[in-house]
């Protein structure tokens, strides 16, 4: 079975993230493989860091629909 969620980068979720400043529930389930999979470098971490801290701030918004194009 293809795993849909492993095929994007934290680099990749990051970048999407930056340009719409939403966190979609297609962008959380693949935070949650890449932590699950235990295979994250330390710059990942950081970089995973750095969008939890926006949340908490309020400048990246967490939507409950899978991709930015669903309303």
């Amino acid at each position: 079975m293809l795993d849909i969620f492993s095929l994007r980068t934290i680099d990749e979720i990051s970048a999407s993230i930056a340009e719409t400043g939403i966190l979609t529930l297609s962008d959380r389930l693949a935070l949650m493989v890449a932590f699950l999979n235990e295979n994250l470098e330390d710059e990942d971490i950081r970089t995973v860091d750095r969008i939890l801290y926006r949340i908490r701030r309020g400048r990246i918004k967490v939507a409950g629909c899978i991709s930015v194009l669903q309303k």
